[in-house]
């Protein structure tokens, strides 16, 4: 499959030797979330089925405090959660605003599978997903409650670049069949307004797949990554020619030009894969890893950043 994906791309793309089966993710918790993603694709599964499984490890996991159960509430103190899925055919779905429901990638996926609708949010996101037998649950931890109380008392919003208090999961995947997919799933920025919704459900901000060349996701302040349509920005440059790195890396330099005032205080991150199996990485600000796992093993990677 390899050898016939690399003859449609200039060579110079390849100076690397590249291997599928693949899948990325961000931040330190991809690493566990890979091995799930793995075990699915070593044993020629679908790429939407390892993004999808390997993406709720940490959406069940109350340590990862910026993901689903446990993730840290508005200023408000509710848990709300984005999440979007795509595969190989465009097919995706998405749902925004979602409380009480353990797993809002699945959601997504069943908005994907079940409905003639792209994107639900809100009440309509929760009602579809009860309907679907999914099961209402209290997604707000006694640690995240203690610490929102504790953020009532300044009520200062400024996150903190690099401390994974607005970290999505983004997984980027292609399987033994030549198929693309990704999932990009999170409980948004800690203490932001109620009621808003970042990139990570936006279908061509936080994440796109094109089957034809590659796959993107990002992380981070999300506000930024939409502005530019992040994630269609660097399947595109992809497609004029850029290795996944160049791609990701003229993202972010989109990104600081248009930011440069405010630079230091922001962090955005993006993660690429190619049809034919090779990846990269770019970010703003020092600080951001990704997880990469294919036949040589799992391994964690410190990108590349614009601001050292």
């Amino acid at each position: 499959m390899a050898a016939a994906v690399l003859s449609a791309f200039p060579k110079k793309i390849y100076a690397e030797e590249v291997s599928t089966p693949i899948v990325l993710s961000t931040w330190n918790f991809g690493l566990k979330a890979n091995e799930v993603a793995w075990d699915v694709l070593s044993k020629n599964g679908k790429s939407i089925d390892a993004v999808e499984n390997g993406v709720k490890l940490v959406e069940a996991d109350p340590s990862e405090r910026s993901v689903g159960y446990g993730g840290r509430p508005d200023r408000d103190g509710f848990v709300t959660l984005d999440a979007c899925i795509m595969d190989h055919d465009q097919n995706i779905g998405s749902v925004a605003y979602l409380q009480h429901i353990m797993h809002p990638i699945s959601v997504a996926r069943a908005v994907m599978e079940k409905t003639p609708h792209v994107m639900l949010v809100g009440d309509g996101a929760l009602q579809f997903a009860l309907k679907e037998g999914f099961k209402k649950e209290n997604l707000l931890t006694a640690e995240s409650e203690k610490e929102w109380k504790e953020w009532l008392k300044t009520s200062n919003y400024k996150p903190i670049v690099n401390i994974e208090n607005h970290d999505t999961i983004g997984m980027i995947a292609l399987d033994m069949h030549g198929n693309l997919s990704g999932a990009c799933t999170t409980s948004g920025m800690a203490f932001k307004m109620h009621g808003r919704v970042g990139d990570s459900p936006i279908i061509g901000a936080g994440l796109f797949v094109d089957n034809e060349i590659g796959a993107a996701t990002a992380t981070g302040h999300g506000e930024e990554v939409i502005r530019i349509a992040g994630c269609h920005l660097v399947v595109e440059l992809m497609r004029q020619g850029r290795t996944p790195e160049e791609a990701c890396r003229e993202a972010v330099e989109r990104v600081f030009k248009k930011q440069q005032k405010r630079a230091s205080e922001i962090q955005v991150g993006f993660i690429a894969l190619n049809k034919a199996g090779q990846y990269g990485s770019y970010c703003l600000q020092k600080g951001f890893s990704y997880a990469v796992h294919n036949n040589r093993g799992n391994r964690l990677i410190e990108a590349d950043s614009r601001i050292k």
